[in-house]
């Protein structure tokens, strides 16, 4: 009797367990979509125009430096445009054939206007252009205007003229001016302590070879007073 118990109660623990076994697992709550992963593609949507929209601002700005810049040196109280311009040379002026009035060292002369001197060498030796002002002034600094940017890299030596004709080196090197993106020209600016004697001309020297291009000036300011 013992035994017959002993298995029906065995025989009826293994159905239990059976039917335990046979019950489909309980699931976990289904977890409703979390909010941030739904809107994850609109977010990131939304973080793309966010960032479109401060590269346009970013550029803007740029230009508004660019412009800003530009309207505090055509119009400093204390800078003067040349009132002549030589050069050692000029595009087109080899071979015997007439440059171009586009050319020439005279479109120096004035505030910036897009009327541009070119010179003849891309690579070759040294070229230089030369600006004198109507007024001699203790200098603080130079500013000369390269259309595009071309040949800014090249310049490598400002010297000044006094009024006695000696000539002085205020920079000499390689330039660290490069292109502005941001506008159509460039502007070459060296400062430097001011000067004890009056300027009255102002010499740019242009390495031709350190920038592979022909260099576009289109205007020269001395500044001082």
């Amino acid at each position: 009797v013992v035994v017959l118990l002993s298995c029906v109660a065995l025989t009826a623990c293994k159905k239990k367990a059976d039917a335990v076994a046979t019950l489909p697992a309980e699931s976990a709550p289904a977890t409703a979509a979390s909010p941030a992963a739904t809107a994850a593609p609109a977010a990131t949507a939304a973080s793309a125009d966010s960032t479109g929209a401060q590269r346009e601002i970013a550029k803007k700005q740029a230009l508004l430096d660019y412009g800003s810049m530009e309207d505090r040196y055509m119009n400093d109280a204390t800078a003067q445009w040349a009132a002549t311009a030589t050069a050692s040379s000029t595009f087109g002026d080899d071979g015997g054939k007439v440059p171009s009035d586009g050319n020439l060292a005279k479109n120096v002369i004035g505030a910036v206007d897009g009327k541009e001197w070119t010179n003849n060498h891309q690579d070759i030796g040294f070229d230089w252009l030369e600006t004198t002002f109507a007024k001699p002034v203790n200098a603080t600094e130079v500013r000369a205007v390269f259309a595009n940017g071309a040949g800014v890299e090249a310049v490598n030596k400002v010297e000044l003229q006094d009024t006695e004709g000696k000539w002085y080196t205020v920079w000499s090197g390689i330039s660290d001016v490069k292109r502005d993106a941001r506008g159509s020209r460039t502007w070459f600016v060296r400062t430097f302590a001011k000067t004890a004697y009056k300027a009255k001309a102002v010499k740019l020297t242009i390495a031709n070879n350190v920038e592979h291009v022909y260099k576009v000036v289109d205007a020269v300011q001395l500044v001082g007073n």
